[in-house]
């Protein structure tokens, strides 16, 4: 058994078959999964920061300290860290010491949840455990990224709406109007669409065109990967197809499991997609998912949190044990890891101005 699983186990099994481009699975005794990786330490410095960084004296000789082949115990499918029920918190973190630090510059427990509405007080305590072990055992804890979430404590979706702001509910509703000239379809995992090599590539396609325009690049994720999840039936997943007078501008990847409607990945044609307000428009359509099959959450993941808040999102938080094996930029590490936490400082600014 696994602490902190929340999407369906074949979804797991479909990412260590076919990894993200450039990553490797690790194989890890007690079943955690794990995956090796070219990681820059600086991946999640915000962008304008991380400019003005390579503009600092000798900065790419110090830089490259920072790059390195990284091990990281999670998936970059699932919303958090996965960790086995078979030893405990203190036996775990000094196993993956003991294997994995000797082999790797950097070793990474990533999205280690920080509390307990999606995945269980169990699961939480056990995973505050090893956060606790790992600040004694010399990780740094990182804060990770907001996770947006939206508890379905609403009848209707007309009822959500009216606990946003009257500003923000005149905005979405005027972008909702969209949603008339569009054709929405439902297509589970399975279907006889994914099927088709044609279509397929399209879908990728609206993919790469998402991962492109992101500020931060990471994890690729494959044809083979997309192949494997949209043609596997026993998964628990639907795709949302979004098509303007016939041409499919977009779609929305999302799994389910144990009362949890989980968005997973979107693919986007511009402009098209900005025009008609798909970003939007997929949002509510969820909400009016999850409502309609009974689902506690709408779990909306990690980017773009600014636009989340804006659409009633609300948030929760992780934290990386990050491991780096060179003591002394161990120790340079800690004055600066402020600078990793984005999302964080995010969230605190938000909560200044509201109270201000």
């Amino acid at each position: 058994m696994l602490h902190n699983l929340i999407e369906p186990a074949n979804l797991v099994r479909h990412f260590q078959a076919h990894p993200p481009e450039g990553f490797s699975t690790v194989d890890l005794n007690g079943g955690a999964p794990a995956f090796s990786a070219p990681f820059d330490l600086l991946t999640t410095v915000e962008p304008p920061l991380r400019r003005r960084m390579d503009r600092w004296p000798l900065a790419r000789r110090w830089r490259r300290f920072l790059h390195a082949t990284t091990c990281f115990v999670g998936t970059t499918v699932s919303e958090y860290v996965l960790l086995p029920d078979s030893a405990a918190p203190e036996q775990l973190v000094r196993a993956l010491l003991a294997d994995l630090a000797p082999r790797y510059p950097f070793l990474i427990i990533k999205d280690l949840p920080t509390e307990a509405t999606l995945v269980g007080d169990a699961a939480c305590a056990f995973s505050r455990g090893v956060a606790d072990v790992c600040s004694e055992e010399g990780f740094v804890l990182v804060d990770g990224q907001a996770l947006a979430y939206v508890p379905i404590d609403f009848a209707t979706t007309d009822e959500f709406l009216s606990t946003l702001s009257h500003t923000r509910r005149r905005n979405v509703r005027r972008k909702l109007k969209s949603a008339s000239r569009m054709v929405i379809e439902e297509l589970r995992t399975g279907h006889a669409y994914f099927s088709d090599e044609t279509r397929l590539r399209e879908l990728y396609e609206l993919y790469l065109n998402v991962y492109r325009q992101s500020d931060l690049h990471f994890d690729l994720l494959t044809p083979a990967f997309f192949r494997a999840v949209l043609q596997d039936g026993n998964m628990g997943g639907v795709v949302f197809t979004y098509r303007v007078e016939g041409a499919l501008i977009g779609f929305n990847f999302c799994v389910f499991r144990e009362l949890m409607l989980i968005d997973k990945y979107v693919g986007f044609a511009y402009p098209q997609s900005r025009h008609y307000n798909l970003y939007a428009v997929s949002w509510f359509h969820n909400l009016e998912y999850a409502l309609a099959h009974g689902f506690r959450y709408y779990v909306a993941g990690w980017t773009d949190p600014e636009i989340k808040r804006e659409l009633g999102a609300r948030f929760t938080f992780t934290e990386h044990a990050v491991y780096v094996r060179n003591p002394v930029l161990r120790t340079l590490l800690r004055p600066f890891k402020r600078l990793f936490e984005a999302d964080r400082r995010w969230q605190d600014a938000s909560v200044s101005i509201a109270h201000s």
